[in-house]
This record gives structure tokens, sequence and C-alpha cells, in this order.
């Protein structure tokens, strides 16, 4: 008499093979290439603008950047934040759940022994290390374009001050946790519009269009009140990570709203997709 023999793969090979088929994707390629050009040009379009020996014009950390080669990888962070960075984790949430459904193959992966709960958790650290890998990719190539186009002895904070270079590194790092952070936000809530649609150019749309009315509303004056709801109002706090002494508070905000974001979001994917017929 035979006996049973466990069917449930190993987490660890499914976890590698969800990366290996995010990364094998030709749109995953050109997505990261793309973010890596990013550094490429503002520290170029940058360089041009201070090699008359004048300050580039600009507000903020764009302000600061001639001489001061490690503020570029926190510049193009905060450029990327905006747009870019939600864009491209709308699109690993869409592929996640979306682009399985439009292709058909996931309604076998619902009926498999994976499990549901297991399934969109295996989606969501794909997800969660791509975001990672994208943000990295932007923060070294800032780095050393900042490095060799504009110097790199320290860090010039916004408050005047400037710090050492394993000082100013440690900021650009943290400002590179910081927008990960944010940008797990953003996937989170596209992954539970992933688990309501099987058209992935839905669940981009709607992530984007969020995301600028997020803006918009945080904007107007007598909406005040929503702006501490709105993950794109923290945005602007983060520019803290340049001020010296370092000030925590609405850093501390902007990831606790994230956090909420990210909690939020995943509940809402778990519940939706517990429920989906198989």
């Amino acid at each position: 008499m035979s006996t049973a023999v466990a069917t449930r793969a190993p987490l660890g090979r499914q976890l590698r093979s969800e990366l290996r088929w995010i990364l094998r994707r030709p749109r995953t390629v050109i997505g990261l290439a793309s973010l890596c050009l990013v550094p490429i040009l503002a520290g170029v379009g940058l360089w041009f603008s201070v090699t008359d020996g004048s300050p580039p014009e600009g507000p903020g950390i764009s302000a600061i950047i001639g001489g001061n080669g490690l503020a570029l990888p926190v510049f193009t962070l905060f450029l990327a934040l905006p747009m870019l960075l939600p864009l491209v984790a709308a699109i690993w949430s869409a592929d996640g759940i979306a682009g399985e459904a439009q292709h058909g193959t996931l309604r076998g992966l619902m009926i498999s022994p994976v499990g549901k709960v297991r399934l969109l958790a295996i989606k969501s650290f794909g997800i969660a290390t791509m975001s990672v890998l994208a943000v990295a990719l932007i923060t070294v190539v800032g780095v050393v374009v900042g490095v060799l186009l504009f110097g790199g002895d320290g860090l010039l904070t916004l408050s005047g001050s400037t710090l050492p270079f394993g000082a100013g590194l440690g900021r650009v790092g943290l400002t590179a946790v910081l927008v990960v952070v944010q940008m797990w936000g953003v996937a989170a809530i596209a992954l539970a519009i992933s688990t309501c649609t099987e058209h992935p150019l839905v669940v981009m749309a709607s992530t984007l269009a969020g995301t600028i009315v997020f803006t918009v509303l945080g904007l107007f004056d007598s909406l005040s009140w929503l702006r501490p709801y709105l993950i794109t109002s923290t945005w602007e706090g983060l520019a803290d990570v340049m001020r010296d002494p370092l000030p925590t508070g609405q850093l501390w905000n902007a990831t606790a709203v994230a956090g909420c974001y990210i909690l939020v979001g995943l509940s809402l994917a778990v519940i939706r997709l517990s429920t989906k017929d198989n």
C-alpha cells in the first residue's frame, strides 16, 4: 500500500521561482534599466548647470548639488518617488495577480496545494524584493555618478552643515530605506486592486490615478484634515533626512502612514483572494 507524499514545494524554492519569473520578463529588465538612467540624466543635467560656476537653479536639494555628490542619489530618489517608483510597483503588483488571471495561470495556482494566503505571501515577497532592487539601483548609480561629477568629500545638508563621507553615505542609505517603505505602501494597495480584476492595465491606471488624486487633494487647504491620511502628503517630509541634526518626527510619521497602507492593502488582498472562486 503506497504512502502519501507531500506535494507542497519548499517555501525557499517557491520564493526563488517567483523572483526568477519576475526577472526573466523583458519589461522588468527594461524598467530597471530605465530607473538606472534617472540618476545619470539628472546628474548630467545638473552638472551642465554648474559648469559656469553658479549654483543650479531649483528648490531644496537641487540647490546644494554643486560640489555635493552624495546629494544626487537623495535628489534622484525624491524625483522618482511621486511617479516612477509607484509605476514600477504597480506593474509588478498587476503582473502578480491580475497578470496571472489574464493568462489563465491563476486558476491553476489557486487549486494547487500552495494555498491562497501562501500564494499571496509569495507574490508579496517578489514585489517587495523587486522594490528594494529598484531603489538600490537608483541609489548606487546615483552615488557613483554624483561622486564622479560633483565630488564626494562629504554631504552638505539643508541645515548648512557638512557631514563626513561615512555619515553622508548613511543618510543616503536611510533615504533609500524610507523610500522603499513608501513604495511598499503603494504596492500593497496595487496588489489589493490586482485581486479584483483580470486586467493589469486597470491596476496600473488605478494606482497612478490614485497617486495623482491624493497629491491634488493634499494641495487644498480646505482638506487639511485629510492630509494625515494621504500617503503622498508625507513624502515632502522625507526631505528632513537632509537636515542636521536629524529630525525624526516627520520621518516616523511617513513610515507609520506607509505601514498602515501596507497593512490595509495586504488585508484587503487576503480577504479578496480567500473569497475568490477557484
